[in-house]
């Protein structure tokens, strides 16, 4: 009986999105878990937060590293884990084996993450709950890719664009490295404050460009570093 009420709402989802829990949690104001277009999603009250849009963003942000030049690599960091769809990208699609530790602050996200899309069966996967700011910036380990994908509701948070956090950010990539940065943007403001995030990669020591208007809103962020 489950498995055809499931398959019931998996099939009215491609009609209509259909919730099938919500909570709040100690971080985010409010956490829905969503059958749309016959998948679940990981929603916050105005925004995607897993799955659906978002994994169709940062898989193009992969797709344009390369898939078959991640799956060279020893490890990623992925900031901002959520519900894990990127994680699942990297391990379903680009078939990465190496090192994968995910840091996310909320808990209760990592709870549905592990009942809902069973995040806790990949193997090569580390989670910390932490602050991805602190984690930066005491964090004595080193990264082939770093994606940073942080979000409150659809507000960034300030200290993702504030020098302290770039500088830890880039002492944690590895020789030929690469930064996959997720930001949206609604006004000339986030395209100023873009802009003046690239501007702290020196193009001698960093190759960097952009990919504007993904999914709309969004604009990705990639830097390789190029030099020592």
């Amino acid at each position: 009986m489950r498995k055809k009420r499931t398959l019931l709402t998996k099939l009215l989802s491609f009609f209509i999105p259909i919730t099938i829990f919500k909570q709040n949690s100690s971080v985010s104001n409010s956490i829905e878990i969503t059958w749309s277009n016959g998948q679940l999603v990981l929603d916050s009250k105005n925004t995607n937060y897993s799955y659906g849009s978002l994994q169709r963003i940062l898989r193009k942000g992969l797709q344009t590293i390369g898939f078959e030049n991640i799956k060279t690599l020893d490890s990623i960091l992925v900031l901002g884990v959520a519900g894990g769809s990127v994680i699942k990208t990297l391990v379903n699609e680009v078939e990465f084996k190496g090192e994968i530790i995910g840091v996310e602050i909320d808990e209760d996200i990592i709870s549905l993450a592990n009942k809902y899309f069973k995040l806790e069966e990949i193997p090569n996967l580390t989670i910390r709950i932490e602050d991805a700011n602190k984690f930066v910036q005491k964090s004595n380990k080193t990264f082939d890719l770093i994606i940073i994908d942080i979000f409150q509701d659809n507000c960034m948070p300030g200290f993702l664009f504030e020098t302290a956090f770039i500088e830890n950010t880039i002492s944690n990539l590895n020789p030929s490295g690469y930064l996959l940065f997720n930001t949206m943007i609604n006004s000339k403001i986030d395209q100023e404050r873009n802009k003046h995030y690239l501007s702290f990669f020196n193009p001698e020591e960093f190759t960097t460009y952009s990919l504007p208007k993904v999914e709309v809103y969004n604009e990705l962020i990639v830097v390789k570093k190029t030099k020592n």
